[in-house]
């Protein structure tokens, strides 16, 4: 009787399924995992064969998962999390350490969240080894699902599946008008966006959220958006972009704050009416345990969305 699927699926045949899931690309796959392309394609073909289906389509572009592909490669992707998870604490035991975390965030919530939390993390656990990436939700998210992250603040991207994930929701960021010292409207009482449309502005790539509610605030006054845009996500490109004196960049309230706090050649700019973003969210994955150290960052994060974002 011939064995179950199950029995006759290896680690290798796991990692391959997700790797190719991850990087949509059969040479790229192979390399990540230090093997031959044709062993790459021997041991897909010898999946498929277990399986009775196709697991990738060939595109021009690369390889996209079939249903049976994409669902195999979310089970491998939890298999494999908990096989490294495994190992990961065998590791900590005999080394004394007190696990990992890894968390992705959009700028504003790595401020106002993610910096205190992690204050009380390491007061608390001291062993704890922290991870932190700062990115656009649409990189986290993608992060999130391939698992190199354990907890998320963003926003879900439009095109991922809900469903795949458990939530909670924080509140809307207030934007806030940074400049340099030098600008010409610094130290004015009231700024109206009509002021600051000449002006260069250095912001994230079309569709940002950030981006998106400016230019709707610009709109919904009646004048255009700012035709000047500096597209960039790099901190450190805004502040050496801010020592001119006709230059202003959108940023959170806490973001503003920490800026402003530490930069004393920067100002806020105060405008009206008042412009917000759509909420991001804690997010994980809905099927996924969380490692005892993430599970407790976890909680601090909940605990300070239900609170409210530190000032700086």
């Amino acid at each position: 009787m011939p064995k179950p699927v199950a029995a006759r699926l290896s680690l290798k045949h796991l990692r391959l399924i997700a790797a190719i899931a991850e990087h949509r690309q059969l040479s790229v796959a192979a390399s990540v995992l230090s093997i031959t392309q044709p062993a790459a394609s021997r041991s897909l073909a010898e999946v498929e064969a277990m399986v009775g289906a196709a697991l990738f389509e060939r595109h021009p572009r690369g390889m996209r998962a079939t249903l049976p592909g994409e669902g195999l490669a979310r089970r491998a992707r939890l298999i494999l999390d908990e096989v490294g998870r495994a190992a990961e604490e065998v590791g900590q035991l005999r080394q004394g350490r007190g696990g990992v975390v890894r968390i992705g965030t959009v700028t504003g919530a790595a401020v106002g969240y993610v910096v205190p939390a992690i204050r009380q993390l390491m007061a608390t656990a001291p062993g704890v080894e922290i991870h932190v990436e700062v990115a656009t939700s649409d990189e986290l998210a993608a992060g999130l699902s391939a698992m190199r992250l354990d907890i998320m603040l963003g926003r879900i991207p439009a095109a991922a599946r809900p469903g795949d994930f458990a939530v909670q929701r924080a509140g809307g960021e207030r934007v806030r008008l940074i400049a340099g010292a030098g600008h010409r409207l610094a130290g004015q009482a009231r700024v109206a966006l009509a002021d600051l449309a000449g002006d260069a502005w250095i912001m994230q790539g079309p569709g940002a959220p950030i981006r998106r509610a400016v230019e709707d605030g610009f709109l919904d006054q009646g004048l255009a958006p700012p035709a000047r845009v500096i597209n960039s996500a790099s901190l450190l490109v805004t502040l050496a972009m801010l020592r001119e004196d006709d230059v202003v960049t959108p940023v959170s309230q806490e973001v503003a704050g920490l800026l402003t706090g530490a930069q004393g050649n920067l100002v806020i700019l105060p405008f009206g009416p008042e412009i917000t973003v759509a909420p991001y969210s804690l997010v994980t994955l809905r099927n996924r345990s969380l490692s005892p150290a993430a599970a407790r960052c976890h909680a601090l994060l909940s605990q300070a969305l239900r609170e409210g974002p530190a000032r700086s």
